[in-house]
Parts: structure tokens; sequence; C-alpha cells
């Protein structure tokens, strides 16, 4: 990939995260609960334990900044309910 389409991912991304808050916190939560799988199905029952209510914080943030953003963007655009 050259370094001029690397840039063009990397400009999309970061006005994606701009106007969705929460985003990188849901990923979280999804790269935290594939751990807590793993992590699981190795037999560290408690360290899966422990980075699933990780992943439960994070999935929260996530939905609570996705809810600020939607109320923030509505508002500025003029829509209601």
């Amino acid at each position: 990939m050259s370094q001029d389409g690397f840039n063009r991912i990397a400009a999309k991304i970061k006005e994606y995260v701009k106007e969705n808050w929460g985003a990188p916190f849901i990923v979280g939560f999804i790269v935290l609960l594939l751990n807590a799988a793993v992590f699981l199905s190795v037999g560290l029952s408690y360290l899966a334990d422990t980075v699933a209510v990780y992943a439960y914080y994070a999935l929260v943030a996530g939905v609570l900044l996705q809810l600020v953003c939607f109320l923030k963007y509505r508002k500025k655009i003029g829509e209601t309910f």
C-alpha cells in the first residue's frame, strides 16, 4: 500500500472517530472480549473474568459517548424526534 493510500485511510478513521467518540471504546470492548475468550480457553478463568469486566466498562463508556455524540450532532443539524 502506498503512503498516499495509508494517509487517506488514516484521515478517514480520524474523521470517523471525531464524529463518533465512543468508537474506540467499542473496538476496545471487542478486543478485550476476544482476549477474555482466549484466556478462558487456556484455563485462566480468573484473568478472563477480570478482562471481561474491563471489557464491559469499555462498552458502557462507548455507548454513553455514542449517545452524547448522537444528541450533539442531532441538535447541530436541527433534527428532532
